[in-house]
């Protein structure tokens, strides 16, 4: 039986990646960093090991941010579209795959929400807002 593999994709698609393996957690990050990062209330990430990640195409269009504080921060983005990008952790253990841009499903679901005292002072949770499938009329 072969490993689970979900592949991944920036806006542009000059960019694509495969995982392959077990992912080691995925979770909602609301601290700042990541709510700057990713313009959102919070970053879905998931987490897979060093050789569990590799560039199917593209990887020349991987550009990359070193945050230059405690912790370092790293980030990745498509140099064409800016799309967030898999980026290695500073630490070198693991991957930090930012969950939105996956093309396939994980098999998983986030299993907690971290630096909850840092989220946005404007976030809603979004099941107490009302639901569309598509544009709303107003």
């Amino acid at each position: 039986m072969s490993e689970p593999s979900i592949q991944g994709t920036c806006l542009c698609g000059a960019v694509q990646y495969r995982i392959t393996g077990k992912i080691l957690g995925f979770q909602y990050c609301h601290c700042s960093r990541c709510r700057r990062f990713t313009g959102s209330a919070h970053a879905a990430n998931l987490f897979t090991n060093p050789d569990q990640l590799t560039w199917s195409r593209g990887a020349d269009s991987v550009g990359s941010y070193l945050l230059d504080a405690e912790p370092p921060f790293p980030t990745a983005f498509c140099k064409g579209c800016g799309s967030s990008l898999p980026s290695m952790s500073s630490t070198g253990k693991y991957w930090v795959v930012p969950a939105g841009t996956l093309d396939d499903d994980p098999g998983l679901r986030p299993t907690r929400n971290i630096f909850w005292d840092s989220r946005a002072p404007w976030y809603e949770h979004v099941s107490d807002l009302p639901q569309h499938a598509e544009w709303p009329e107003d």
